[in-house]
């Protein structure tokens, strides 16, 4: 694993995020100047359809940047090769996996393939870190369990575990509580806070749970029509960023509570 330069796992300069169709390009936000330290637990949050997904695609480089740049480590990400890439970064995306024939041990074992010979062989190390992973996530009673045979939040259990096991300074989550009731998705949560402060790698997840994310997570990237902002929830919530974040005719946020009120 590389080593971060000051602690600074990633950094985002003027990038400008969207798409391009037709050699037209379509800014979704610009001007992103985010940067995330080691150990941090950050959440991504905003309204639906904000481009939060967008902003994780980039950041991860399975989608472009319009312009700017984004560095991983202090080194660009453009300059990576994907094994390279693999090996600083893991990423967990919201799509159904197809290998769900697998055991939880073979799914999280696939976090090994940059490392191992093309045969994917798995040495004494990589079995090690397997396990570790298993264990880090609650799930080593799973390990010969038949990934199908799971319900959703183990299933996500196991694909955070492959994120370790990939042993990266960086994970990156997209929306890692979808369909999961209350509990799990306070569970996972909760675990992921604690996976970023006993491993010190910096994990990014995008949410609808703004109120879950406010008390768990070090740092928030906040999306809205007007800018993107990255900051400590409280001083977000000081500076007022929340009273915009959805439309004031049904919502309001209260800063005493940390929460989203509804307009009787």
């Amino acid at each position: 694993m590389e080593k971060a330069t000051g602690h600074s796992i990633l950094k985002t300069t003027n990038l400008s995020i969207g798409y391009t169709s037709k050699k037209v390009k379509t800014i979704i936000a610009s001007n992103i100047n985010i940067e995330l330290k080691k150990g941090e637990l950050v959440g991504l949050i905003g309204a639906n359809g904000i481009g939060k997904s967008t902003l994780l695609r980039t950041l991860s480089n399975v989608q472009n940047a319009l312009n700017g740049t984004i560095k991983i480590n202090g080194k660009d990400i453009t300059t990576h090769n994907p094994i390279a890439l693999a090996k600083v970064m893991s990423l967990v995306l919201t799509e159904q996996i197809t290998s769900k024939n697998l055991s939880v041990f073979e799914l999280v074992a696939l976090g090994r393939q940059p490392y191992t010979n093309w045969l994917g062989k798995l040495c004494r190390k990589d079995i090690e870190i397997v396990n570790k992973s298993l264990q880090q996530t609650n799930i080593a009673n799973l390990k010969y369990k038949k990934c199908f045979e799971l319900s959703d939040g183990q299933l996500q259990k196991v694909m955070i575990a492959r994120a370790l096991a990939q042993d990266t300074n960086l994970i990156i989550l997209d929306e890692p509580t979808t369909h999961l009731d209350m509990y799990h998705k306070a569970y996972i949560l909760k675990l992921l806070q604690k996976l970023a402060q006993e491993t010190q790698k910096t994990i990014v997840f995008s949410s609808h749970e703004v109120e879950l994310a406010l008390q768990l997570c070090s740092k928030l990237i906040v999306i809205s029509k007007k800018e993107v902002v990255s900051d400590t929830p409280n001083n977000l919530i000081e500076a007022g960023v929340f009273d915009n974040l959805f439309p004031k005719d049904l919502i309001a946020f209260d800063k005493k509570t940390q929460s989203f009120k509804v307009k009787k």
